[in-house]
């Protein structure tokens, strides 16, 4: 591919002699030389002992620097991602490397204005309205214990003592005491929960049910009995559709149900807009980026899923959780992760690069007021410094193109100002 450049250069003589004199003198700081303290051998002893090819390794760390940076100098190229490193030959006189450095591929803009995509009208439905404010009522429901004589139903939370049997034998892991089950959450196998419907405080059941197919630990379809003694039963007692339900939702204004119905469509009319934008944003994005031509590197869709995984991991960790045991939840290793991620990070790869070209076509550029302004006003929405918000992002070079990259993206919308 035309942006892969494979560069071979050599650092000797004198270059080559000071890495290998710094690589002794670290060398034998480390190193206990019989006759002598540490940092005290002499060169050509310490060579004699080792041999030179004990220095290679340190040497090369320092020479690639030098290589590097005039690799960087004579070619004048920007790498994408971390260039390729290969050592081709090493000797006392000099070490020959050889750099492949892939560059921003040929990139060919296609049709990216007049898109010709339909923005799709937003309705809220009666449905909708009901079942928000029934999810609303669920929210500030009082948790009430029932009484004695009252039985399990559906969406009541049991507190259950159980213990299950496979084969006559105790299932391991299979029993629980004091254990709170909503009814209807399917948290159990198929049956455990229908089964205890009906029954009151006190009451004991055993229930005859089977593994579904496919079950862990080889239990599937297999047959099991659970004991079950029911502690104690609470329902959701939803509250009324009046004025201090209201002042809860914080619609202080609202006094009846109607206006409550009101408030809510309109705030599922709202929501719905902004996924409708973004739907409507992605389909310009996805268009535009198809009209275009451009031949993606595997190393670079491969550094772009190694950034996605790198993300995943610091998100998990905030859950106190490490991506090994993600790994184990969800089957997925290593392997399987970069395959499934291979998709979204091509889009992502894709879609930022016809960013860039739009900027670059159309120009788009800011003055350095207008940079400092954005980021100041970025860092007010966020509760800190604007100080803070450039170090939280680098520089204020990476809030000129946040800011470039969102002017394409509104021209590619067809909605710049």
């Amino acid at each position: 591919m035309k942006n892969v450049h494979e560069i071979e250069i050599k650092v000797e003589n004198q270059d080559w002699e000071q890495c290998l004199d710094k690589a002794f003198k670290k060398k034998s700081k480390e190193t206990k030389v019989d006759g002598f303290r540490k940092g005290a051998c002499p060169k050509d002893v310490f060579i004699k002992k080792f041999g030179i090819e004990s220095l290679y390794m340190d040497a090369v760390d320092e020479a690639v620097e030098i290589a590097y940076q005039k690799v960087m100098e004579d070619n004048k190229l920007i790498p994408v991602i971390e260039p390729k490193l290969d050592v081709k030959t090493i000797d006392q006189k000099s070490v020959t490397f050889k750099f492949t450095i892939i560059t921003k591929p040929e990139i060919k803009l296609g049709e990216y204005k007049n898109l010709k995509i339909k923005k799709e009208a937003v309705k809220v439905e009666e449905k909708e309205i009901a079942e928000e404010i029934e999810h609303l009522r669920q929210q500030f429901a009082e948790i009430k214990v029932k009484d004695e004589k009252e039985k399990v139903a559906e969406k009541d939370t049991a507190i259950i003592n159980f213990k299950g049997y496979v084969d006559g034998k105790e299932l391991e892991g299979g029993s629980g005491e004091n254990f709170p089950l909503e009814i209807g959450s399917n948290t159990f196998i198929p049956g455990f929960e229908t089964g205890l419907i009906g029954l009151k405080k006190g009451d004991k059941k055993t229930l005859d049910l089977e593994f579904p197919e496919g079950y862990a630990n080889d239990l599937g379809g297999k047959k099991v009995k659970f004991d079950v003694e029911v502690m104690e039963i609470k329902e959701r007692v939803l509250p009324a559709l009046d004025k201090d339900f209201f002042d809860d939702l914080g619609y202080e204004k609202v006094t009846n149900e109607e206006e409550l119905k009101k408030e809510v469509e309109k705030t599922i009319q709202t929501q719905k807009e902004h996924a409708k934008e973004d739907e409507y944003l992605e389909k310009c994005l996805e268009t535009a980026s198809n009209n275009m031509t451009v031949e993606l590197n595997k190393e670079i869709i491969d550094d772009e899923i190694h950034r996605m995984i790198h993300q995943l991991e610091d998100q998990l960790k905030m859950q106190g959780i490490t991506l090994e045991q993600y790994a184990q939840f969800t089957g997925l290793d290593h392997e399987k992760l970069h395959e499934q991620m291979e998709p979204e990070a091509t889009k992502r790869v894709k879609y930022r690069y016809l960013l860039e070209e739009v900027a670059e076509s159309e120009k788009i550029d800011f003055k350095e007021e207008e940079v400092e302004a954005k980021a100041k006003e970025m860092a007010e929405n966020y509760g800190i410094t604007k100080e803070e918000l450039i170090e939280a992002y680098g520089s204020l070079e990476v809030v000129k193109y946040d800011m470039k990259m969102r002017e394409a993206m509104e021209i590619i919308r067809g909605e710049s100002k």
